[in-house]
């Protein structure tokens, strides 16, 4: 399939969005109704972020199958011309965002000394901002709240970290945008632009 030729960052956003409502609208709501009881991947993918090497695609996987991590060597480079966009997302009921937020509800002390509860420790932070307000019915809520918050956060990260900002003082802009995927519909919505 020929892709556009796409240099406008409104137009790549454009693409994106229109392109997720009509594969939500395609799959149905029964297939986000599952994926909002549980997921269960078997699978661990730690590979290449490389667009050409997408996990759920190249083994026909659909959401839920497998918990990927993905980096590009742990580089940006600011002389990068063809980087237009990055975009952070981060979903519903995020269980990374639950477990902050139950860790920062027990009543002893957590030590932040393992590579886990640091990698977490500002998770752990927003979790404490909504320490009193988690029970069963607003549960859900609190989840949805700190994933966004954590999106609007990890964004200002992204904007303030050193190759951003040198690229921003040079000819090569990029675009940072957060997105919060909803589980239960399948649908991108714009959290931080």
């Amino acid at each position: 399939m020929e892709q556009p030729n796409v240099t406008n960052v409104t137009d790549v956003i454009d693409k994106l969005l229109k392109a997720n409502v009509t594969w939500a609208t395609g799959v149905g709501s029964d297939f986000f109704q599952k994926l909002l009881v549980l997921q269960e991947p078997k699978v661990l993918w730690i590979g290449c972020s490389d667009s050409r090497v997408p996990a759920s695609v190249v083994t026909s996987s659909l959401p839920g199958d497998i918990f990927t991590h993905t980096n590009i060597a742990n580089q940006f480079h600011s002389s990068d011309d063809n980087c237009l966009l990055l975009v952070l997302v981060g979903h519903t009921g995020c269980g990374g965002v639950k477990e902050a937020i139950t860790t920062a509800n027990k009543e002893e002390h957590v030590e932040l000394d393992t590579p886990l509860t640091r990698w977490l420790k500002p998770l752990v932070k927003l979790g404490l901002s909504e320490k009193d307000a988690v029970d069963k019915v607003v549960e859900a809520n609190i989840i949805n709240k700190v994933v966004k918050e954590n999106i609007i956060k990890q964004v200002e990260n992204i904007w303030n970290s050193e190759p951003i900002s040198t690229a921003q003082k040079t000819e090569n802009k990029v675009s940072v945008h957060g997105w919060m995927y909803n589980l239960s519909n399948g649908l991108i919505t714009k959290v931080h632009e």
